[in-house]
C-alpha cells in the first residue's frame, strides 16, 4: 500500500446524483432542489442529468481492472427512475467494467422509493442501501427540514427486510436542535431495534451558508451544549458496541463483514473515480472538484470532453499527501500505517511525535510499531483538534 495511491488503479467510483425534494437547514452538498412532485420517471431535469453522467464516464479513461465499488450519493439517489439507474451503471459496465461482487451502494432517504423501485435497484445490482433516517421523532425531523416522518422510515426499513438487500445502514444525527439526551436514547434503541447491518452516526456540522449555519452559534440554545453532545458520543459507542457492531471508523459502526468497502477506498487513501456534478475524483495523483451547479458542471463537461478527457488539476506534493493520508486515515480505529508515509518524508515520524506529544502523553494517540491511532473514544471525542494540529504542521509545508 502507498501513501498516494500511485501503485494501485481505481477501482471505485462515485456518482453524484443532486436532486433533492428540498434542502435540509444544516446541508451545504452541492444538490438541486426540485420539489415534492418530481422523481425520475417525470423530470427531465434528472434525464438530462443522467444522461450527462453517462457522457462523461463515457469520455474517461479506464485506468484499471473493473470496479470493485460503486456509490450513488447525492443529493436522493432513490428519485433516480429505474431504468435510469440501468442506464449509469450500464455506461460504468461498458467502460470500466464492474467486478461481479462489487458492492453497489446507494443512498436512499424515506419516502422517496416504494417497494417496487426498490426490488427494481436490487434487479440492476444495488446491494447495499445507506437509509438517511436522522431522527426518530417527528419534531426534530421538521426542524431539521426533512422531507420524511418516522413512519416513513419504517415502512422504508420494512421494504429493505422484505426486498432482502445484502446489506443496509442507518444513518443518525446527534446534536439537533432541541434534541435531549432522551431523545437521542430513543434513537439509538430503536435503530438497533430495526437490525441494520450497519449504522452510522454523524455530530451536526454548522456549516456557514445554511439556515443552522446562519441562525445557530455553536453551544447555545436550542443546540445541546458540548457535554451533552459528548455523551451523546460515548451512549452511542457503548450502545452500539453492546449490540454486536464494530466501532470501525469514528463515526461507523458494522456487523462483522458489513463495513462500507466504498468509504475504505477513502480513508485508506486509495484512487477513486467521480462522477457529476461536485463530484471529486483522486486518480493518478490529483485531486480534482466539478463544478457545484448543473449550469457550471455542463460547461465543464462540454470542456472535458473536447480536451480529451484532460483534468486541470496540479499534483499533490508530497506534503499534502502526508496530510491527506492523515485526514483520512486517523478516522479509522485501525489507525494510519507508517511505512507509506516514510515513502514520501522520512523525517514524518519524528515530526509527528514532537506535533502530537500532548495527545500521546494523555493516551488519546497511540503510536506504536508502524501504526497511529486515536483511542476509542478518547481521542476520537479531539480528533478535531488533533487533525487541525496535524493541519497545521504540514499545510505549512505544502
Amino acid at each position: 500500500m502507498t501513501a498516494d495511491g500511485a501503485a494501485c488503479s481505481p477501482v471505485s467510483a462515485y456518482i453524484h446524483v443532486p436532486f433533492c425534494r428540498r434542502r435540509c437547514f444544516y446541508c451545504d452538498f452541492p444538490i438541486s432542489v426540485i420539489g415534492e412532485r418530481q422523481r425520475g420517471e417525470t423530470s427531465g431535469t434528472i434525464a438530462q442529468y443522467v444522461d450527462w453522467l453517462r457522457q462523461e464516464i463515457a469520455a474517461t479513461p479506464s485506468l484499471g481492472g473493473a470496479l470493485k465499488t460503486v456509490f450513488f450519493g447525492g443529493g436522493t439517489p432513490s428519485l433516480l427512475a429505474v431504468s435510469q439507474l440501468e442506464k449509469i451503471l450500464t455506461a460504468l459496465q461498458q467502460q470500466f467494467g464492474i467486478a461481479s461482487s462489487a458492492e453497489i451502494s446507494m443512498e436512499m432517504d424515506p419516502g422517496t422509493f416504494d417497494l417496487a423501485h426498490l426490488q427494481g435497484y436490487r434487479d440492476c445490482g444495488v446491494n447495499r442501501v445507506s437509509l438517511g433516517v436522522q431522527a426518530f421523532q417527528d419534531r426534530l425531523l421538521e426542524a431539521c427540514g426533512r422531507f420524511h416522518r418516522t413512519a416513513d422510515v419504517y415502512r422504508a426499513a420494512e421494504d429493505l427486510q422484505q426486498v432482502q438487500i445484502s446489506s443496509w445502514s442507518l444513518d443518525l444525527i446527534s446534536g439537533l436542535p432541541y434534541q435531549t439526551m432522551a431523545d437521542w436514547a430513543e434513537s439509538l434503541t430503536a435503530a438497533i431495534a430495526l437490525s441494520p447491518q450497519h449504522v452510522s452516526v454523524y455530530d451536526l456540522t454548522l456549516e456557514p451558508q445554511t439556515p443552522f449555519g446562519k441562525f445557530y452559534a455553536p453551544d447555545s440554545q436550542p443546540l445541546p451544549p458540548e457535554a451533552t453532545t459528548v455523551e451523546m458520543y460515548c451512549l452511542a459507542q457503548q450502545s452500539l458496541t453492546a449490540a454486536g457492531y464494530d466501532h470501525y471508523e469514528i463515526s461507523n459502526y458494522a456487523r462483522p463483514g458489513h463495513q462500507c468497502q466504498h468509504n475504505l477506498t477513502y480513508w485508506h487513501n486509495q484512487p477513486y473515480y467521480g462522477f457529476g456534478m461536485g463530484a471529486t475524483s483522486y486518480t493518478q495523483q490529483q485531486r480534482c472538484s466539478r463544478p457545484r451547479t448543473r449550469a457550471q458542471y455542463a460547461d465543464w463537461l462540454k470542456a472535458y470532453a473536447a480536451s480529451g478527457a484532460a483534468l486541470d488539476c496540479d499534483p499533490t506534493p508530497p506534503a499534502e499527501r502526508i496530510l491527506d493520508w492523515l485526514m483520512v486515515g486517523l478516522r479509522l480505529a485501525k489507525g494510519v500505517p507508517l511505512a507509506p508515509l516514510r515513502q514520501l518524508d522520512e523525517a514524518v515520524v519524528p515530526q509527528l511525535r514532537q506535533c502530537l506529544a500532548s495527545y500521546l502523553d494523555r493516551g488519546q494517540v497511540h503510536l506504536s510499531g508502524d501504526r497511529l491511532w486515536l483511542s476509542d473514544p478518547e481521542g476520537f471525542l479531539v480528533s478535531n483538534a488533533i487533525l487541525a494540529d496535524l493541519f497545521n504542521l504540514f499545510d505549512s509545508e505544502a
